[in-house]
């Protein structure tokens, strides 16, 4: 029976995700929920699950015209001086999203079902230097108090360097 627990494990770990529309609930639209002042507190882990650094993010969103929004985020790990994204999204149909950041290569496309939303995208780490990206691949859950858990794991060249594990809160 010891041969049990990996084929388990191995099995489990080959499923695929539930589909976005698998987490009914109200709709979850990110330009709405960042809009205005939010906070965060989360821990990042690494390859193997161990933490590493607190992480907590400070954000300020203002509409940009009708489907949009301007957010200056300042983010926080561990004792490493603070950083500052500046994001750009805008809602682009339905449930749809794309957002460009200060820090980012190209642009974020994401999409929205029930309380769930999911998007990948680049980050440049070293702003000019390719070698240095790391992919951010994000799903957020709107929950019932109207805060959001975020789940972002953070690879390079398809291997999982970091993951992070985020609670966010509106203060409006």
């Amino acid at each position: 029976m010891r041969w049990a627990l990996p084929l388990v494990l191995l099995v489990a770990g080959c499923s695929e995700p539930l589909p976005l529309d698998s987490f009914g609930g109200p709709a979850f639209d990110p330009v709405r929920f960042f809009t205005g002042h939010v906070t965060s507190w989360g821990v990042m882990e690494n390859p193997f699950g161990a933490p590493t650094h607190i992480v907590t993010t400070d954000c300020a969103g203002q509409a940009e015209g009708s489907d949009g929004l301007r957010m200056t985020q300042t983010l926080h790990i561990g004792t490493d001086p603070a950083q500052t994204r500046t994001w750009h999204m805008r809602r682009t149909s339905p449930g749809r999203f794309e957002a460009t950041a200060n820090d980012m290569v190209g642009t974020a496309t994401g999409e929205a079902s029930g309380r769930a939303f999911h998007w990948r995208w680049t980050l440049a780490l070293q702003p000019g230097n390719a070698l240095k990206n790391v992919t951010m691949e994000q799903w957020w859950y709107l929950q019932d108090d109207g805060s959001m858990l975020n789940r972002t794991i953070i690879t390079k060249a398809g291997v999982v360097a970091a993951e992070v594990s985020e609670h966010f809160v509106p203060q409006h």
